[in-house]
């Protein structure tokens, strides 16, 4: 059985680094906000590109603060409207309902399964005040035309990069460095995953890292001084720890994702496998490998048969979710197909040789 993704075995390279970072943390006597998440906080903001990075609790957490952020800068109010893209997860749509904001969801492209750039210029009204690209799977969206619109149109643009820790655009710039602010999401099965949940928002703007800065942290510029009505969404002090640990080794990570996929895209031939769009750049991080299929429960069935891990990015779209029932009456035709069709098949950067080419022999027999 190859799994569809072996954590024990991702970490497990660490373990030994793991367990110094856990004795430094625990001799410190500093177990929240400690040197460890300064640490990180600058490690990830030079990784990034970025001069500011405030590790928060999670993803989710890390996109509402921006948005939280900007309406105590005055850049959003409350019912202002952001386009988001119509099959995310449905992570990124609460993140905006939470912060008082509606989400208008927007079509996706049939080939990247990021927007559909005509979609998202024809949903564009007085009240949208931002625009959150998602970067779905690990690849970039069309980052240019999205920062050309904003930029006609006066709208902010907040990156979603829970899946695109490293992926970079033609100009160098890597997730996190493009738009005005970005969300990170440090969920274990991340390219860059923590053992347990953290994120982090990233931007060049100093008065909003300063905001969230406060937000994260009950709104306290100081212990006990609260100016502004805050969360409790800190990156925990061990995670720190771990992600110090693991960063340094996520560029060539990502690197052996992409071969893989590389091998995959090459080597896999069977028409009934619609295989993901990719330019062979680095815009794409290969968080997952997803194909598609026409019978996808027919397509499972094989795959456990032959002991294929796999798992589906996403099963239901948003606007079909019951707890986002005020969508329901809305179509998105291609997002339904997508949803229907998926399918994301094993992929990490500790897959061995024999076991890609075991993949690719199974897949190449369906």
């Amino acid at each position: 059985m190859i799994p569809f993704l072996d954590l024990h075995a991702i970490n497990k390279r660490f373990e030994k680094q793991f367990q110094d970072g856990f004795k430094q943390f625990l001799d410190s006597g500093y177990y929240v906000l400690g040197s460890q998440v300064k640490l990180f906080e600058a490690n990830f903001a030079r990784y990034c590109g970025t001069s500011y990075c405030i590790g928060v609790g999670n993803g989710l957490d890390a996109l509402r603060l921006i948005l939280e952020g900007y309406k105590i800068l005055g850049k959003l109010k409350d019912n202002d409207e952001v386009l988001v893209a119509s099959n995310t997860y449905i992570a990124t749509i609460l993140a905006i309902k939470q912060a008082g904001l509606k989400p208008v969801l927007v079509e996706a492209d049939f080939n990247t399964y990021n927007f559909d750039i005509n979609s998202l210029k024809s949903a564009i009204s007085e009240k949208t005040k931002a625009i959150m690209p998602v970067h779905l799977y690990g690849q970039l969206s069309p980052m240019e035309e999205i920062l050309k619109i904003s930029k006609e149109n006066n709208l902010l643009v907040i990156e979603d990069a829970a899946q695109a820790h490293g992926a970079k655009n033609s100009d160098g710039k890597l997730a996190g460095n493009i738009g005005d602010a970005a969300g990170f999401s440090f969920y274990p099965t991340k390219n860059l995953g923590a053992l347990g949940d953290g994120g982090a928002v990233t931007t060049n703007n100093g008065e909003l890292a300063a905001v969230i800065t406060k937000l994260r942290n009950y709104g306290a510029s100081t212990k006990y001084v609260n100016e502004i009505v805050g969360l409790n969404s800190r990156l925990d002090e061990i995670q720190a720890a771990f992600l110090n640990v693991k960063l340094p080794t996520l560029d060539s990570d990502n690197a052996m994702r992409r071969a893989i996929a590389k091998k995959y895209i090459s080597e896999i031939k069977n028409d009934k496998i619609i295989l993901p769009h990719y330019d062979g750049s680095e815009n794409h991080i290969f968080h997952l490998f997803v194909v598609r299929v026409e019978n996808r429960n027919e397509f499972i069935d094989y795959l456990d048969r032959n002991g294929i891990g796999h798992l589906i990015h996403y099963p239901i779209p948003p606007h079909r979710q019951e707890a986002l029932s005020e969508f329901k009456n809305l179509n998105f035709p291609v997002t339904v197909k997508i949803h229907e069709q998926v399918v994301s098949i094993p992929i990490s950067p500790i897959l061995s040789n024999a076991e890609v080419e075991t993949i690719i022999s199974v897949l190449n027999k369906y």
